[in-house]
């Protein structure tokens, strides 16, 4: 490949609804019916069949569709020395729905070693091995959106602070257990790493920025710059320091969760900290509704950064008109030039093992139509 590492032009952001089969592993699993080495071998098939579709349907960038999680996010934090799995009060609040309660609660120093992704990234690099036209690419939650699970309510913050009194020290502990797992993964060959982040998707969302001031006596505005400044350190803490041979890129969006979203906004009010100061080569951003705003703040872009449109949703089936999806296009690129442009979903097919409330052959017809528009956009 010319073109080695991702975005390519026709992408995806990285889960897939899970087959039938392995939602019903996972299930006996838990249930304690089978074994831990019998659900590896159903995950192991499930994700030999999965990269073989993402093969055939013409990705560049192939990923174990996060097959192995119950969560984007909860089960990476679960993986770290120092974390606990336990249940919240109560679960993340969706637009008309809430998930289950399950959260990461500290509970000892954190550290990075021994961390389970890292062999699970490596099934995954030994099935395209022989595959020159096809990179393997791995997503793990962003640094910020860790802290922001150890702060996601009263208990979790007095736990924290009861381990870590010093923020600098959980500062430090944060960034060397990221940089230790993220070491790992490189090590294994990783060329190519995605970190996913809601934490940006939360701050354009006034209402919740409203609440949060409130608690605590200060505008929304107040509560923005400072989660935006403290976000940023959190991230570009990791991000500055990956090994040079990395290419490190980004995904943000408002909440994906059995078709449901989390947050609205625009993104104007943190493009600066985002679009110019974030220490990443591209974003994969949503922009499949009114809700993600317009292409403006993307004028904030620092000049030679890529910027992958999620135009196409994940939430829905129901396929986009072509013609729309092209127009789209062409109005970011009065922001982005046309050549740093790429085309994806605005976030996965199953952020969660529950998935949205789509088919499989939805989700390979979304895929299907990105890599039509791209013909006629880029002639690629």
């Amino acid at each position: 490949m010319t073109h080695t590492h991702a975005p390519f032009r026709v992408d995806h952001v990285g889960s897939f609804l899970r087959p039938q089969e392995l939602v019903k592993a996972r299930e006996a699993f838990a249930e304690g019916k089978i074994s831990q080495e019998e659900l590896t071998a159903v995950e192991d098939r499930a994700i030999r069949d999965l990269v073989a579709k993402e093969v055939k349907a013409g990705l560049k960038s192939v990923t174990d569709g996060e097959f192995r999680r119950a969560y984007w996010h909860l089960d990476f934090f679960w993986g770290f020395q120092g974390i606990d799995h336990v249940q919240a009060a109560e679960g993340y609040h969706f637009h008309g729905e809430t998930t289950k309660a399950d959260s990461a609660l500290i509970a000892g120093k954190i550290s990075g070693e021994k961390h389970p992704f890292v062999q699970h990234y490596q099934f995954l690099r030994d099935l395209v091995a022989n595959n020159d036209q096809v990179e393997a690419k791995y997503t793990i939650p962003a640094p910020a959106q860790f802290y922001f699970e150890l702060i996601r309510d009263a208990e979790h913050v007095e736990k924290l602070n009861e381990i870590y009194p010093d923020f600098d020290q959980l500062r430090e502990d944060i960034k060397t257990a990221y940089l230790q797992v993220i070491q790992d993964l490189v090590d294994a060959g990783l060329k190519t790493l995605q970190v996913d982040d809601c934490t940006w998707g939360v701050l354009v969302d006034d209402n919740f920025l409203s609440a949060w001031g409130a608690a605590q006596g200060k505008t929304k505005d107040q509560v923005r710059e400072e989660l935006a400044n403290l976000f940023l350190t959190l991230n570009n803490d990791v991000y500055e320091n990956v090994p040079t041979n990395l290419t490190v890129n980004t995904h943000v969006c408002r909440g994906n969760y059995h078709s449901t979203w989390a947050s609205s906004g625009g993104y104007a009010p943190i493009a600066e900290e985002l679009f110019e100061k974030e220490a990443v080569n591209a974003y994969f951003l949503e922009f499949d509704t009114e809700r993600a705003g317009g292409f403006e703040p993307l004028a904030k872009v620092t000049p030679g950064k890529k910027v992958v449109l999620g135009l196409l949703t994940s939430k829905s089936g129901q396929l986009e008109d072509k013609e729309a999806v092209i127009a789209r296009i062409k109005e970011a690129s009065q922001y982005v030039p046309l050549e740093n442009l790429y085309l994806s979903t605005q976030c996965g097919f199953a952020s969660t093992e529950e998935g949205n409330i789509l088919t499989e052959e939805n989700q390979w017809e979304k895929i299907a139509l990105i890599s039509d528009i791209v013909k006629e956009v880029w002639g690629e």
